[in-house]
């Protein structure tokens, strides 16, 4: 079960280490349901690594994450995928020789039911799983505006359109939490302005527009999001974490952080 304060996923003294280098050093945060939560830090605060450890790329050597109350910390990451949690990366990791309907198929693969053995013997059950599954994906390239490169192969498309389609993968995995490594790193202001819609559309869900979709419909109530831009930060976070030097050194709205000390110092900069 969540916690009573409504958190879905909750970190308690979380500390990484690589060699003599200490990433992340005693952190403690909750990630609440109804909320988009944003850290940031400067380059090399761990936000990152936070992520990593959330679904089970990196293992920490103290502390324990915990996702509606199971422990995940030691957990593999498909297995985290298949509790809830997926995940865009900071540098993009899409199938680049496959085109951009297969990259968000290739997500509901976790979700299908039938196997080859079953797909085999009963083809009518496995041919309706695909149908369906081939609907969820062209409602979420639908969602994202992205049918004129539905045929195209990944790595020719330009990098704001791959960002979409690596966002899309995501979605196909049907997240109860969603994570996003700097989803708007190398953008314009027209393609970020593009992913900032899409994140708050999803989050707030589509209602009607997508009715056979749960995942847009009943939209994504939990995301975590890492980004520099702090433009965008400020205008859709409605809670902020701050790290430095692996160490949470602030956490509150954004109005709050705005004003903290100690953030300006280390990370905002002094207005003039």
């Amino acid at each position: 079960m969540a916690s009573g304060n409504g958190s879905k996923l909750q970190i308690e003294n979380l500390s990484l280490t690589f060699g003599g280098v200490k990433a992340l050093i005693d952190v403690n945060l909750d990630v609440r349901d109804n909320e988009i939560l944003a850290i940031i830090g400067p380059n090399g605060a761990g936000k990152t690594c936070i992520l990593n450890c959330i679904n089970g790329f990196y293992k920490p050597q103290e502390g324990t994450i915990r996702y509606n109350g199971q422990g995940i910390t030691k957990m593999r990451p498909d297995k985290i995928a298949e509790l809830g949690l997926a995940r865009t990366f900071q540098n993009i990791e899409l199938y680049t020789g496959l085109t951009t309907q297969d990259n968000i198929m290739a997500a509901r693969h976790v979700l299908m039911k039938q196997n080859f053995l079953s797909g085999a013997l009963y083809f009518g059950w496995a041919h309706k799983e695909e149908i369906e599954h081939r609907k969820t994906v062209e409602d979420i390239i639908d969602f994202l505006e992205i049918e004129p490169i539905r045929k195209r192969v990944v790595g020719v498309l330009p990098y704001g359109m791959r960002k979409r389609v690596e966002l899309g993968r995501a979605l196909a995995l049907e997240p109860k939490v969603l994570l996003l490594d700097e989803p708007m790193a190398g953008m314009n202001l027209e393609e970020k302005e593009d992913i900032a819609r899409f994140i708050i559309d999803v989050f707030e869900g589509q209602g009607a527009t997508y009715p056979d979709t749960p995942v847009l419909r009943d939209g994504i109530t939990c995301i975590i999001l890492v980004e520099h831009d702090m433009g965008v930060v400020m205008d859709i976070a409605d809670r902020i974490i701050v790290l430095d030097f692996g160490r949470k050194i602030a956490e509150g709205t954004p109005a709050e952080i705005k004003s903290n000390p100690d953030v300006i110092k280390a990370y905002l900069g002094q207005a003039d």
